[in-house]
């Protein structure tokens, strides 16, 4: 493995689980995958749709989301939301998030109180 390699791993694993996180908040406000997808690339949050879809059925099967079909358009779109869990695990996330970026500038500026 090339440290280019080992570099790519280590950014892949840091984001995973940003992805979920982000995909909670923004979907605060319904919206449909590929919109999604495009949002949070536009947010620098890099995802792609190989990654992405599969994590909304994930969050939906595990009731962090709902989905309904709209069919008022020519191509029917599902549009996802963040339930009320998926919004009680977001705000979790987001203080464990905040402490965790704490620490790191604590560290990172060698205020390590």
């Amino acid at each position: 493995m090339s440290t280019d390699d080992t570099t790519s791993g280590h950014i892949q694993e840091l984001r995973r689980g940003t992805v979920v996180l982000a995909c909670l908040v923004r979907l605060r406000t319904a919206d449909y995958g590929y919109a999604l997808l495009e949002s949070l690339n536009g947010l620098g949050v890099t995802v792609d749709a190989n990654t992405l879809y599969p994590l909304l059925r994930r969050l939906e099967k595990q009731g962090l989301l709902v989905s309904e079909w709209n069919t008022d358009e020519a191509r029917p779109r599902k549009f996802y939301r963040t339930s009320p869990a998926g919004d009680a695990l977001a705000a979790v996330l987001t203080a464990d998030w905040h402490r965790i970026d704490d620490a790191l500038t604590r560290l990172t500026t060698g205020d390590e109180r």
